[in-house]
């Protein structure tokens, strides 16, 4: 029972993460300027772009190998499915009326929300493998995953709440909406947990299709609003500081 309960305490980690990167919207003024937008916006690509590479693609990659499979083909059917599943949604959005800039904002809500499901089934591999107590994983080494993806859900849950300020959402709606897009965390690592015979084998699958969506998200919706304008070049500093910064956190902590 008291392994059960470190490993509840466990999985909620990286939701922690999100929640703290929501709140940073309280800090955030009333109106921000152009400069700070572009940085953001860029900051945001880079994140994604990182994300997609250190946490979903190379983890495909490897535990496909694991599996005694080619590698590269989970990467890359489950790239393309992600391109093609956010291509589809992204045509039925625009049947759909919505306000200015409210389709690419609730792009970004759905990619960040997506890729955060393969994070929480990659903590609950761990969890049910500490559990199971024949997978060679210890509780220290989920917990230190557990909190590697608590560290990279930091400037994921900002890059939902601060847009979502700047649109004219209130600070504690905006906040909401950026812990709601991390629990799924939680709940995809408990039904891993539950599921795990089921889930562990396209797990590889789940993690690049993730990636896909990110990839495409930042192509369709957030590069084109970085050129918008001008200032354009601070948003090439955001995308460059974005990614070194996930790109750190995802090597360091890995």
């Amino acid at each position: 029972m008291e392994n059960v309960l470190y490993s509840i305490a466990g999985i909620l980690i990286p939701f922690f993460g999100t929640s703290l990167g929501s709140s940073f919207v309280f800090f955030l003024k009333k109106n921000m300027n152009e400069k700070i937008q572009k940085l953001i916006v860029g900051f945001a690509s880079g994140v994604m772009i990182a994300a997609s590479v250190w946490s979903l693609i190379l983890p495909s990659v490897e535990m496909a190998e694991n599996q005694g499979v080619l590698p590269w083909i989970p990467a890359a059917v489950g790239v393309l499915a992600g391109v093609a599943f956010l291509i589809v949604i992204n045509k039925l959005a625009k049947k759909i009326e919505v306000k200015k800039n409210g389709k690419k904002l609730n792009m970004l809500i759905f990619s960040v929300t997506l890729h955060n499901i393969p994070e929480g089934m990659a903590v609950g591999v761990c969890f049910a493998g500490f559990l199971a107590g024949n997978a060679g994983i210890s509780l220290l080494e989920a917990i230190v995953l557990a909190i590697g993806i608590a560290i990279q859900n930091i400037p994921e849950g900002a890059i939902i709440s601060m847009p979502l300020k700047m649109q004219g959402t209130s600070k504690k709606k905006a906040f909401l909406y950026g812990v709601l897009s991390g629990i799924v965390e939680p709940i995809s690592a408990i039904i891993t947990v539950l599921l795990l015979n089921i889930v562990v084998p396209i797990l590889p699958y789940l993690l690049s299709f993730a990636a896909g969506a990110m990839i495409f998200v930042v192509i369709e919706e957030l590069v084109p609003e970085i050129h918008q304008g001008k200032k354009s070049m601070l948003g090439v500093i955001g995308v460059t500081i974005g990614f070194i910064i996930m790109m750190v956190l995802d090597i360091a902590l890995g």
